[in-house]
C-alpha cells in the first residue's frame, strides 16, 4: 500500500496508445497532403493513393473529403459522453464540465504537431467550416444532454443548449490562441476558459 495519492480526474485515452485504426491512419495521411498541398489541391484520388487503398475503399471509412480532417470524431464524442458519466453526481454541473473539457482536449505530447495541423484546417479552410458546423452540433449536443439530465430539462431546451454553445465558443477560442501562438499551452487555455464558462454556468444553473 502506498499513501501517495493517485489522480482520479478523467482522463481521455491517448491516440498514441492505441492500435492505430484505418480511419484514424488514412485522416492522418490526407492531414499531411492538405498541409502541404493544401486542401482544395488535393484529391480524394491523391488520399487514396496515398493510403495505399482504392477510391471506392476510402469512401467506406469516409463518406467526403471534408469528413477526412475530422478522423473518428464518433469514437471521441463516445469518450466525451463516458468521461462526463464518470463524474460523481455530488460533484457541481460547473465543475464536472471543467474536468471534462480539460480531460477531452488533452493531447499527449507526441501528438501536437498533428493535431495542430489538424485544427489549422478545421479552423482555417472555408471549405470545411460548413462542414465543421455539423460536427460542432453533435459536439454540443452531448454537453446539452449531460446540462439537461442535471438540470431535470430536456437536452433542446433553452439553457442546456445556451451552455453547449458556451462550452463550444470557449473550446474555439482556446484552438484559435494556441494556433497563433507557438508557445501558448493548449491545456491551459482549455482550463482556463472552461473556468469562466464554469463560473457564467453556475449562475445560470442558480437561476434554472
Amino acid at each position: 500500500m502506498t499513501t501517495q495519492q493517485q489522480d482520479t480526474r478523467p482522463q481521455r485515452p491517448a491516440p498514441g496508445r492505441r492500435p492505430i485504426s484505418s480511419r484514424a491512419r488514412i485522416s492522418a495521411l490526407a492531414i499531411g497532403l492538405f498541409t502541404t498541398r493544401g486542401f482544395e489541391e488535393t484529391s480524394v484520388d491523391d488520399i487514396a493513393e496515398a493510403a495505399g487503398i482504392a477510391r471506392r475503399t476510402l469512401f467506406r471509412y469516409y463518406s467526403s473529403k471534408n469528413e477526412i480532417p475530422w478522423g473518428e470524431f464518433d469514437d471521441h464524442l463516445g469518450e466525451l459522453r463516458g468521461l462526463l458519466a464518470q463524474i460523481p453526481a455530488d460533484t457541481p454541473m460547473a465543475d464536472a464540465l471543467v474536468e471534462a473539457l480539460v480531460a477531452f482536449n488533452r493531447v499527449p505530447p507526441e501528438e501536437l504537431d498533428n493535431h495542430r495541423r489538424r485544427m489549422s484546417l478545421l479552423l482555417g479552410v472555408p471549405a470545411l467550416q460548413a462542414h465543421s458546423m455539423i460536427m460542432y452540433a453533435d459536439w454540443r449536443h452531448v454537453i446539452a444532454e449531460f446540462c439537461a439530465t442535471r438540470l431535470g430539462l430536456d437536452d433542446t431546451d433553452h439553457l442546456p443548449q445556451t451552455i453547449g454553445w458556451l462550452c463550444l465558443g470557449a473550446a474555439l477560442a482556446a484552438y484559435e490562441q494556441w494556433l497563433s501562438d507557438p508557445d501558448a499551452d493548449l491545456e491551459a487555455l482549455i482550463a482556463d476558459g472552461a473556468r469562466i464558462v464554469a463560473n457564467g454556468v453556475a449562475s445560470l444553473a442558480r437561476t434554472a
